[in-house]
């Protein structure tokens, strides 16, 4: 208050009122901790947001990556599982190659011992009969008997590949033409007999007046079909009687490589012009005897020659095909007069 009674107002200062101010905060002291959690929502509401509106490339990334997380799982399921088909895989094939060795030999044992005892029985049965034979058959050589014996023997053996026929050659004198043809057609039939089949016959006489092309066919399909049917052996009667041209049809069936059929014999009979042969003759001489009557018998003037015909080198190449082995038949006493025993 001033002299002369006037009363002047000052303002308050600022500071003061903000000291009071201040001093009435303090005073009240406010609960902070619900604004503060009202701003850290606001903050995480914010970072959602900013998430959220994130660049397309960092959503694809990020995508990428979630994907692949998901994908590896399936990848490596399927790592597993292909590792687990190909551990089936290789078990399988193991067991394969332990298997089928096993089976193959198994059955080869089991085949091998079925086709042992069929040929024990084969043999067995070849053998009774020409020892059966060689008793009938008193008078003839013992090397006839040892030597058809073991060349048709090689040829009863299924066990074995035939690679060519059994072809044995037969001949005699005139006196021992009926020991020839029943001692050869009672060989054939043991051969044949022994395995259950039959005997082709053929007699060369009956077509030793028949054109020579008309007896090639005639004696090629008796041979190809009887051998079809399952016959094993055929015996042709008098070779020697057969036109020459007629004879070159064995070289398809007496071939030593390329024969029509192999897992058979031929059984030829060759009767000499000779009365008789000497007993003191070799096999080898024997042999040459035959020989050199077919090649006088074949290719005589009086035999017609053709393109078709025989002649000497033709006969050459067929000899070597028939003359695997010959053997002589000597005479026998006790024969009936009519067929064979």
């Amino acid at each position: 208050r001033l002299t002369g009674g006037t009363t002047v107002h000052f303002e308050e200062n600022p500071v003061k009122e903000n000291a009071r101010a201040y001093d009435s905060n303090e005073t009240e002291k406010p609960n902070i901790s619900t604004p503060l959690k009202e701003i850290k929502a606001d903050f995480l509401e914010r970072n959602q947001g900013c998430y959220s509106t994130s660049t397309p490339q960092s959503r694809s990334k990020l995508q990428n990556q979630s994907s692949k997380e998901k994908q590896s799982q399936p990848l490596a399921r399927n790592d597993g599982e292909s590792q687990n088909g190909f551990h089936k895989m290789w078990t399988l094939l193991l067991v394969l190659l332990i298997s089928v060795p096993l089976l193959y030999v198994l059955w080869s044992g089991i085949r091998g011992g079925t086709t042992s005892s069929r040929d024990a029985e084969i043999l067995q049965e070849f053998r009774a009969r020409m020892k059966k034979l060689k008793d009938t058959y008193q008078s003839q050589d013992p090397n006839l008997w040892r030597r058809a014996h073991v060349f048709l023997e090689k040829h009863l053996n299924t066990s074995h590949t035939h690679l060519e026929p059994a072809i044995l050659l037969l001949t005699a004198g005139r006196e021992a033409e009926k020991a020839l043809r029943c001692l050869s057609n009672e060989i054939a039939d043991a051969f044949a007999s022994s395995q259950n089949a039959t005997t082709i016959r053929i007699n060369g006489v009956d077509k030793a007046v028949l054109d020579s092309d008309i007896v090639k066919l005639e004696v090629d399909t008796e041979l190809s079909s009887g051998f079809q049917e399952g016959k094993k052996v055929a015996v042709v009667h008098r070779f020697e009687s057969l036109p020459a041209g007629s004879t070159l049809i064995f070289y398809k069936y007496c071939d030593h490589e390329n024969a029509a059929f192999k897992d058979v014999a031929l059984l030829l009979t060759v009767l000499l012009d000779e009365q008789a042969l000497r007993k003191s003759f070799t096999f080898q001489e024997v042999e040459e005897k035959v020989r050199d009557f077919l090649w006088a018998k074949f290719t005589g003037s009086d035999v017609p020659s053709s393109y078709n015909g025989m002649d000497t080198d033709k006969l050459s190449g067929l000899w070597s095909r028939i003359s695997h082995l010959v053997l002589p038949v000597w005479p026998e006493k006790g024969l009936p007069l009519e067929g064979c025993t």
